[in-house]
């Protein structure tokens, strides 16, 4: 296996030479979410917010998926900074073969339990037939998302930041090539609208898992077989699945109490639903500069708490905050004083531009908190300590996001800008919990790989 990458990831990596393509494939990603919202808007209006609820369901799959992506980023990271190499493959055919399968199973699961699911949100029956079709079409194909995760993952946790950004990139072309087939191009004959949608989605997700194996291959980063899963290690899976669980069931939560909010806001008219279908397309972007950041401190904070350097861990994170809350800020603020005009780009009802610039004056409270979120969170997983998130999670999003939401947005007839507070209010108080918690070094000595684990490795990668 070659141990080289493209970038060194240790304490001195500077923080752009990873964020910089991932902002950028997180940008190419959010306009690929995004594109669907954009196109379909200028073809049908109720189809806007159908995909915005079916995205939602796609969403909590896609968190699913990330029990074991989640999981291989943090032993990756930290088995390459212990220079344990030995049992990378094991590790990488693990994580590709496990998601796989899991990725078979949930996709049927989703597709069966279609119709509660649009029972649970309230769909109006304007939108119910796009959204079931959607999720048909995107979540049966939510398997190849499963296996692109872990490969994406395993790419910049071995210094090939960059790949992910193309694959995105081209993505995107395809995605959207797609879309003005079926839409507006040669193919719109056919009527089939949100399907066509959906089909050019999983068809570009489809070529950009072919590219990252190729690219893995290529690199010689390691081999994915099934012979090094003989004798079958169990004690990884385990392992994996303990750091996964946790992780997944934080970011499960909070989708769960988001999916919660939505069905309040379904119930105060189509108006509503698509002013926050189309605020979270001009949101997404203002998170993405952060959730750069918070990715990139990840991978460089479990490369040194494998290599044993916990202080160096701490100080990075702190300043990786400095740089990306007044950018976040900066974001979200134009962001509010832009959506004026931002908003005719999908829509011309006044009502819905109203409702709009509401919800983006309550966001920069929600992008504030985010950013602490993401970036201490992020870390406290690479490091190893990922039940305490869990916890915050469920005592936050539901103690305080949703009662804060039900109360300002549904008993107070606020509207939908107080669903967003009561997310504001979630996230700005988690945040400084869990800010409080990196601070007083709580999570030290939760290292995945310790001195025992190494000696193990080290004698089973000698007996092989």
């Amino acid at each position: 296996m070659n141990k080289k990458s493209t970038v060194v990831i240790d304490e001195k990596t500077p923080l752009l030479i990873l964020a910089g393509p991932m902002f950028l494939e997180l940008f190419l990603n959010t306009m690929l979410n995004n594109v669907d919202t954009l196109m379909l808007s200028h073809y049908d209006e109720y189809a806007v917010g159908a995909v915005g609820n079916a995205n939602t369901i796609m969403f909590m799959m896609n968190i699913l998926f990330n029990v074991i992506a989640t999981a291989t980023s943090v032993v990756v990271a930290q088995y390459l900074g212990a220079k344990q190499f030995s049992k990378m493959n094991m590790i990488y055919t693990l994580a590709f073969a496990v998601n796989l399968v899991i990725g078979f199973i949930l996709s049927g699961a989703f597709c069966a339990a279609n119709p509660l699911i649009m029972d649970f949100l309230h769909v109006s029956p304007e939108m119910r037939p796009y959204s079931m079709i959607y999720i048909y079409i995107v979540g049966g194909g939510g398997f190849i998302t499963a296996v692109f995760n872990v490969m994406l993952q395993i790419l910049r946790c071995n210094g090939y930041p960059k790949i992910g950004m193309w694959v995105t990139l081209a993505i995107n072309v395809i995605n959207i090539g797609g879309n003005y087939l079926f839409l507006y191009g040669p193919l719109a004959y056919l009527n089939i609208g949100v399907a066509g949608v959906a089909i050019s989605t999983v068809a570009a997700r489809l070529i950009a898992v072919i590219a990252v194996i190729i690219f893995f291959y290529v690199a010689k980063i390691g081999k994915i077989s099934l012979r090094y899963l003989r004798p079958f290690p169990g004690k990884l899976l385990a392992k994996m699945i303990k750091i996964g669980l946790p992780t997944a069931g934080e970011n499960l939560t909070y989708n769960l109490y988001q999916t919660t909010l939505l069905s309040f806001v379904n119930a105060m008219g189509n108006d509503a639903v698509n002013a926050r279908a189309y605020c979270n397309t001009l949101i997404s972007f203002a998170m993405i500069f952060s959730n750069a950041s918070a990715m990139s401190t990840q991978i460089i904070t479990g490369h040194l708490v494998g290599a044993g350097k916990q202080d160096a861990a701490y100080k990075r994170v702190f300043k990786t905050l400095r740089t990306s809350m007044p950018i976040t800020i900066a974001l979200a603020s134009v962001n509010a004083l832009l959506c004026r005009y931002t908003l005719q780009l999908f829509t011309d009802n006044q009502n819905i531009i109203a409702l709009g610039q509401m919800i983006m004056i309550v966001d920069i409270f929600v992008e504030m908190g985010r950013c602490l979120n993401m970036t201490f969170v992020s870390s406290l997983k690479a490091a190893g300590a990922y039940i305490f998130p869990l916890i915050m999670g469920i005592l936050c999003n539901w103690g305080l996001g949703l009662a804060t939401g039900y109360t300002v947005g549904v008993a107070l007839g606020v509207g939908v800008a107080g669903i967003y507070a009561g997310t504001a209010t979630d996230e700005c108080i988690r945040g400084l919990i869990v800010m409080y918690y990196w601070y007083k070094k709580k999570w030290f000595g939760k290292s995945v790989v310790d001195k025992k684990d190494t000696l193990e490795l080290e004698g089973k990668g000698s007996s092989r």
